[in-house]
């Protein structure tokens, strides 16, 4: 929801009813994750994407449906219906996509949900989307790491699903979680979507140059919370960066300190070292690559540059282990010459790193396309 939210608050604000189709769940070559939303406004025109393409005709025309009815509907599209090619749905996936009206009077705490969001604080959002009782179907409760507002119909079911919520929303997941009719942890019955809006995780780009600039936009493009670091004020500018949600003068190894120690460093964390320049990169590369956790820390330089570094942090007492987290030169071989070129090696790198992708030619592959999580998450939450 997060990408139509400024769309949705716009139709709730204004009194009106919007159909919202929610992505509650894939399986095998889905096109968008749990949580991709799509919305149709009272007049008529359409924010966001559940399929990139597929279905959305088909969801449009649902989301009018319950729109008008009031009633909301859970529908599963994939390539073994029947209906399959006249919807659109010839990508080999299925997807599960949740229906139902939003306005002021369905989901009151919509504006407290949009504020948390965009000032970055946690929030999940747990939604009833099949159940023996037809009425408590679009049931909803939002959960914080501590309190919640609304109801799915009897406290066990709230107390259960809050407690699961929170996990989730700690660990930053979207899924379907089930239980018995009433909340029963063990049993069936009821099925509850819990969208977790976690903060947006962190690209922090160090070095004040115009490869710096490119990196940047291809980081806000991508959905992270962008800062820009360097020790120079004369380069350090909000205008040379108008993409970064911040620019910060300061030594890069102090600022990485500083953030580790408040807590605002973490697994989804990603750092990019443009420096090049040894008085700035070793003491910060020491510092970030004995960070606990990170998602993905890469330095850019020649192979030479490379190997006089990687000495440099030997000799300031890393371990080979500890090395090995560096990825140096940073980004993918793509040709990359410009530093726009450049941007997007490095964020495709990124983001093979984050989804265990390997980089070739997918011509030249075999299997599936898409990877259903991240390498992270594959490991710490199956």
């Amino acid at each position: 929801m997060r990408e139509v939210l400024a769309d949705l608050m716009a139709v709730w604000t204004a009194g009106g009813t919007a159909g919202v189709g929610t992505v509650v769940r894939t399986f095998h070559s889905a096109p968008r994750p749990p949580g991709a939303s799509m919305i149709v406004a009272p007049d008529g025109s359409v924010s966001g994407s559940v399929s990139g393409g597929c279905v959305e005709g088909a969801v449009y025309d649902l989301a009018v449906e319950v729109t008008e009815s009031g009633v909301p509907v859970l529908q599963r599209y994939g390539v073994s219906d029947e209906n399959a090619f006249s919807v659109g749905l010839t990508c080999g996936g299925t997807i599960d996509i949740f229906v139902e009206p939003v306005s002021r009077e369905r989901f009151p705490e919509l504006r407290d949900v949009a504020a948390d969001i965009d000032e970055h604080r946690p929030v999940a959002v747990a939604t009833v989307i099949a159940h023996p009782d037809a009425k408590r179907i679009g049931r909803r409760l939002v959960v914080w790491p501590e309190e919640r507002s609304g109801s799915l119909g009897s406290a066990r079911a709230d107390c259960a699903v809050t407690d699961d919520a929170r996990g989730m929303l700690a660990a930053g997941i979207s899924t379907v979680l089930t239980y018995g009719a009433d909340g029963q942890r063990r049993g069936e019955g009821m099925e509850v979507f819990v969208a977790s809006y976690a903060p947006r995780p962190r690209m922090l780009v160090f070095g004040a140059i115009d490869f710096a600039a490119a990196v940047a936009r291809q980081g806000a493009f991508m959905g992270y919370r962008v800062t820009v670091c360097d020790a120079r004020p004369v380069f350090a500018t909000t205008a040379r960066f108008p993409t970064a949600d911040e620019v910060v003068v300061e030594w890069p190894h102090r600022y990485l300190a500083e953030q580790a120690d408040s807590g605002a460093i973490d697994s989804r964390t990603v750092i990019c070292v443009l420096t090049h320049d040894p008085k700035f990169d070793v003491p910060l590369l020491e510092t970030a690559l004995r960070l606990p956790e990170v998602a993905y820390i890469g330095a850019m330089g020649s192979r030479r540059t490379d190997t006089d570094r990687r000495e440099r942090l030997r000799e300031a007492g890393l371990s080979d282990s500890e090395l090995a987290r560096l990825s140096s030169p940073i980004g993918l071989d793509i040709g990359a010459r410009t530093p726009e070129e450049t941007a997007v090696s490095i964020a495709a790198e990124i983001i093979a790193h984050r989804w265990g992708g390997t980089g070739r030619r997918l011509a030249e592959a075999s299997g599936r396309i898409h990877h259903d999580e991240p390498v992270d998450s594959r490991v710490d939450h199956a």
